[in-house]
């Protein structure tokens, strides 16, 4: 019997100005090996093209994207092109920019691909653009831990999750999201395994030296970013922690020197903030544990009481749910070759 071969999938990669290169090309490259460029080096079985990733554009004008990379476009919208893959790689803007209203034609056309039974996928920031359809709201969906703010402000109905590195919006996995800026390794290992075979998507990860990022993006997340507000109090609640983070009552301080009652503040600070007054205070601890296993070799029991918690095994389950890691993991992650 003879083996057969699986038909050419065409997926249709989108491209704006605000495209990073990287991801775009990158991308491309990896799909289009798929099938042909384990099998050309071992020469074990025939090789065969099992993805033709094109560029889909606005219009078919060539322009340049992120960093001035050339594109020139294989579609446009326009041409309401149809495939049974999208995807929305990463797209350079910054952490207040918002997308919106930018490429109306563009969004509209990834909802009517969406509804004629198109998968979506998004690498990184790409998710914002595809928040813009509206099909994540009421989903789970990731990006970038850099925008967790931006995705509360502007798609509140989509529930973030910045700790993981790919995210299910359906039960069907039509809709799928990839977080931090190199997730799209781990999206485009993901399409070949589910679209082709997970036997291939190996052998390009063995090919191109490209690793599952199974730690997800909590190891890199910053746990203290700046939440733009107008609320005085609680700009100066949030100033008075960074200082007095290590005090053990430094939480019934902070809600002494605030001067309001204390559910108004907690109320308050949730609102402006996006999060509560003690995970603030945890997640300054956090960070500076971090800094400390990062930069000292202090014992973990000696940086627990540093940064404000006598009790060392509470530390180590709270560093391990914020972080994804255990201290001496993330020390051994994170801290120069020098000092190891």
């Amino acid at each position: 019997m003879t083996k057969q071969t699986k038909p050419t999938l065409q997926v249709l990669i989108v491209a704006v100005p605000e495209t990073a290169g990287s991801a775009l090309y990158g991308m491309i490259d990896v799909l289009a090996a798929a099938g042909n460029i384990w099998q050309s080096l071992v020469g074990t079985e025939p090789a065969s093209r099992l993805f033709e990733p094109l560029i889909v554009s606005p219009s078919r004008e060539p322009f340049r994207c992120g960093h001035a990379i050339p594109v020139m476009p294989d579609l446009s919208v326009e041409d309401d092109p149809s495939a049974e893959i999208i995807i929305l790689p990463e797209i350079w803007l910054g952490p207040d920019e918002q997308i919106s209203g930018r490429y109306t034609a563009l969004i509209d056309w990834v909802r009517r691909r969406y509804r004629a039974g198109a998968t979506l996928y998004s690498a990184c920031s790409g998710a914002l653009m595809l928040a813009e359809t509206g099909l994540l709201d009421g989903c789970e969906a990731t990006s970038h831990w850099g925008y967790e703010n931006l995705f509360r402000q502007c798609y509140p109905k989509v529930r973030f999750r910045p700790e993981t590195n790919l995210a299910f919006a359906d039960p069907a996995g039509r809709i799928v999201t990839a977080g931090g800026t190199t997730s799209w390794h781990d999206l485009a290992l993901h399409i070949i395994a589910r679209h082709a075979s997970p036997g291939e998507a190996l052998r390009i990860a063995k090919v191109y030296l490209l690793k599952w990022h199974d730690e997800g993006q909590l190891p890199f997340a910053s746990l203290v970013r700046r939440s733009p507000h107008a609320d005085a109090v609680v700009k100066s609640c949030e100033a008075w922690l960074s200082d007095h983070f290590r005090e053990a009552d430094a939480l019934e301080k902070a809600v002494r020197q605030a001067a309001i009652p204390e559910r108004t503040l907690k109320r308050r600070f949730k609102a402006a903030t996006g999060t509560t007054l003690i995970e603030r205070l945890q997640n300054i601890r956090i960070e500076q544990a971090k800094q400390l296993l990062e930069t000292t070799s202090l014992p973990v029991d000696e940086i627990s009481n540093e940064v404000g918690y006598e009790d060392a095994s509470f530390f180590r389950r709270l560093f391990k749910r914020r972080t994804g890691l255990s201290p001496s993991q993330y020390r051994r992650m994170f801290q120069p070759i020098s000092r190891m």
